[in-house]
């Protein structure tokens, strides 16, 4: 068994196809097809269910990727603190994100990295802040930047807080608080909410103020994304409420401050197992402290 081959059938399970795979991973298809085919007979078991217009894996085949991404990265790993020994970091950088995620200039900072570390495969996705913390735990990602609500406790990843903050209210032209400064969360409590997935740490960041009041709200639709959050609050279809630092980027919408108001605080998670040679070199650009 070869890395070579662990490499093959990981890119037909994520790109669903052998012709995918092959170019990928820059190879001629019989030669990628030849290599899983030499797996599967050293192994006793078929990897793939082929049709003609599908390929899936199997549950052999299932058990194998999940292994096979493991040795995949350690590898990876491997080569990457060799290379950290000798004073070169190389290696990937998986980064996740919030898309509120404000107290860092995300994009600088991956620009920076990318000069200081040019040898670096650097990565970013966006995601609700739950579902990222357990990315850091999984070892998908590598650093991520959350938003929780004061109180959180993570589990299985370390942490610096950069910010906190408080949320206020966004709402359309023509609502009867645009014209206004400020005003109560018992009033909030009236509107109609756009407001991010129940459960999520967003919405959590609101519930909790709500609840700490004595207060509910009705909320009619849910998103994922800020952006759509506004796209729903400019048509009329409700009020939402944000962080303040963003809230200044949604064009069209009215700020409205909020007492007592919704906290939040910014956090920078990575592996509580030990970030890579990558992670430490872009975690220390950012005046975090790894030991």
């Amino acid at each position: 068994m070869e890395l070579q081959q662990m490499r093959y059938v990981v890119a037909v399970a994520e790109t669903g196809g052998f012709t995918r795979a092959a170019e990928r991973c820059h190879v001629v298809q019989s030669a990628l097809s030849h290599q899983i085919a030499r797996l599967e007979k050293e192994l006793g078991a078929r990897l793939f269910d082929r049709t003609s217009r599908s390929v899936r894996l199997t549950a052999a085949g299932e058990a194998f990727v999940r292994v096979a991404r493991q040795a995949l990265e350690a590898a990876e790993r491997a080569r990457a603190e060799v290379a950290s020994a000798t004073g070169e970091v190389r290696g990937r950088l998986a980064v996740g994100a919030i898309t509120t995620v404000a107290a860092v200039d995300l994009a600088r900072e991956l620009g920076a990295f990318r000069t200081r570390c040019p040898e670096v495969r650097i990565s970013l996705q966006t995601d609700m802040s739950d579902e990222l913390i357990e990315q850091v735990r999984q070892g998908v990602l590598d650093v991520a930047f959350v938003g929780l609500v004061p109180a959180a406790r993570t589990v299985g990843v370390r942490e610096k807080e950069l910010a906190r903050g408080e949320l206020v209210a966004v709402v359309p032209p023509g609502h009867p608080l645009a014209g206004r400064e400020w005003t109560t969360l018992a009033r909030m409590a009236r509107e109609t909410f756009v407001d991010f997935t129940a459960g999520s740490a967003a919405r959590r960041q609101r519930d909790d103020a709500f609840r700490a009041s004595g207060l509910t709200a009705e909320v009619a639709f849910e998103v994922t994304t800020v952006e759509f959050l506004a796209k729903l609050v400019r048509a009329g279809l409700g009020v939402g409420m944000v962080p303040e630092a963003i809230a200044s980027e949604l064009a069209g919408l009215h700020i409205v401050r909020v007492r007592p108001a919704p906290e939040r605080t910014e956090r920078v998670v990575w592996s509580g197992l030990g970030p890579s040679p990558a992670a430490v070199a872009f975690l220390t650009g950012l005046g975090v402290e790894v030991s």
